[in-house]
């Protein structure tokens, strides 16, 4: 009891997986400790004010440890698959002796990779003790294709590396957004996932800088594509390194050294957040998922919206150059969309954090400007001037991100939120890979008969977003109506949002 009544004053301050009472102490005394700790928090973590202070923290510790490793990780992943654009600006088509058809099989075979494993991707998400290390492992590896890839010397090899590149990197999106829904709040998450997903602009916006830069390099033993993929290959080596050892995974891992305070908060609000990891497999939680018209509708939408994007990302440069630019000047023009992208999914973020229940009305609002923007690409008959609509076409990537948040706030059970984002992950390479071929060499250089696919996608996917939201909004009323009394505190337990009628959507 001496030790109590020595150090109670100190008691909040107990370090995360640690004992803070000596081994010595009896079952009273642990009773004695037990009951000056519940003290504790009905006097402080009670008060809202001072809660809230003590969250503040909390989140500026997350952003400042784990967003920037999740943003630069997000970076590379585009910017790799992106190193095919670049090189197509420059001799890749004529070194290794391909036609436009081969280009977009490579481009589509990304996507394949993409596709198939989504399967282990579900598995591994669900079984591994450790995600970090899991994504370390996964980012060395696509770096190593990478790499491989510069010293390609004909397109059965490029296929193949192309196939693995797909592969490794479809890990990557799940588990980034998996990691971000499992740290913050359902408040918080727009923001966060916004932050990661604007890191694909600036890869679009830096990535025709780098190439813009290597391509006045003049060396002859490697060409300017390759020296493309060996400086980004070898850079996201060294990224799959530093995220197996120091990526933090877990709200409680010891890297974030929380007190007995922030171990209390985080409980708190992984009560919010929808997730709580497990990795038992939940059957029921699947045929829930499968049941429900939401899921096919986010994953409707997800392929459209992909069709566009699995062609402009490899197409990128190439049409900027059918305006009548050069290869160095399509490289830099390219960098237009990077700062679109960054722009639309900053006006998006501050939409969906400003207006309650906005996300899906501006997820819609998004697409119908996608196309304004084909249509005026395809329809402004000065060449120079369809950079316009080249750059108003890329709203389709907030859209995404919006799709992406929609489901890290409104799915809950883990084995349901794992099922959701993998469908919708094998919706988005089915888009990714049909994409591509819809830019007929033929239809050059307009491509009208993409440009009008692209535009009836885009309708498509407004439909299911309008269809989606209606799902829950309605679901919303049925769980208000059932609602009697105010939410009781229970334990956190893995259950989905379907089963908890104090669970809301939100729209």
């Amino acid at each position: 009891m001496a030790f109590l009544q020595q150090n109670t004053s100190q008691i909040p301050m107990f370090p995360y997986k640690q004992s803070s009472r000596p081994q010595s102490l009896t079952s009273i005394d642990d009773l004695e400790f037990e009951r000056e700790r519940n003290r504790f928090y009905d006097d402080d973590l009670t008060n809202p004010e001072y809660t809230r202070q003590l969250e503040k923290k909390l989140v500026r510790k997350l952003d400042l440890l784990i967003l920037p490793m999740i943003c630069a990780i997000d970076f590379l992943q585009f910017l790799d698959k992106s190193t095919i654009n670049y090189a197509a600006a420059f001799t890749f088509k004529q070194d290794i002796d391909i036609n436009g058809t081969q280009y977009s099989l490579l481009g589509s075979m990304f996507y394949v990779g993409y596709l198939v494993y989504q399967i282990p991707n579900n598995y591994f998400l669900q079984h591994v003790s450790s995600v970090s290390k899991y994504i370390g492992t996964i980012v060395f590896l696509w770096g190593g294709i990478l790499v491989a890839m510069a010293f390609g010397k004909n397109f059965a090899q490029m296929l193949a590396m192309r196939f693995l590149l797909g592969m490794f990197e479809a890990g990557i999106y799940p588990a980034l957004t998996l990691l971000v829904s499992t740290f913050y709040r359902r408040s918080e998450q727009v923001v966060r996932l916004g932050a990661f997903w604007l890191c694909n602009g600036f890869a679009l916006f830096l990535g025709g800088l780098i190439a813009y830069g290597i391509g006045h390099i003049q060396n002859p033993v490697l060409h300017t594509w390759q020296w493309i993929m060996l400086i980004t290959g070898v850079v996201t080596c060294a990224m799959g390194v530093v995220a197996y050892f120091f990526l933090i995974d877990n709200p409680k891992s010891a890297g974030l050294g929380l007190n007995a305070e922030f171990s209390y908060l985080v409980e708190e609000r992984a009560r919010d957040n929808a997730v709580l990891r497990t990795t038992t497999f939940k059957r029921e939680q699947i045929i829930e998922a499968i049941k429900e018209p939401r899921l096919w509708y986010l994953a409707i939408a997800t392929m459209s919206l992909n069709l566009q994007n699995g062609a402009i990302t490899i197409y990128n440069t190439q049409l900027i150059a059918t305006f009548g630019f050069d290869s160095l000047q399509a490289v830099l023009l390219s960098t237009g969309s990077g700062l679109s992208d960054i722009m639309y999914i900053l006006v998006s973020v501050y939409v969906v954090r400003t207006y309650k229940n906005s996300a899906l009305y501006m997820a819609m609002a998004l697409m119908v400007m996608d196309v304004v923007g084909l249509l005026l690409l395809l329809l402004i008959p000065v060449d120079k001037l369809k950079l316009i609509g080249f750059y108003l076409s890329w709203p389709y990537a907030a859209c995404f991100v919006l799709i992406l948040n929609t489901i890290a706030n409104n799915v809950s059970g883990f084995s349901k939120k794992i099922f959701y984002t993998s469908v919708c992950t094998v919706f988005y390479s089915i888009g990714n890979v049909a994409g591509p071929f819809f830019m007929v060499e033929s239809q050059k250089p307009s491509y009208y008969g993409a440009m009008i696919g692209y535009c009836c996608a885009g309708f498509l996917c407004v439909v299911c977003l309008g269809l989606a939201r209606l799902w829950m909004a309605k679901l919303n009323k049925e769980k208000e109506r059932m609602q009697t009394a105010e939410k009781p505190r229970v334990p956190l337990t893995d259950i989905t949002d379907r089963e908890d009628p104090y669970f809301m959507y939100m729209l």
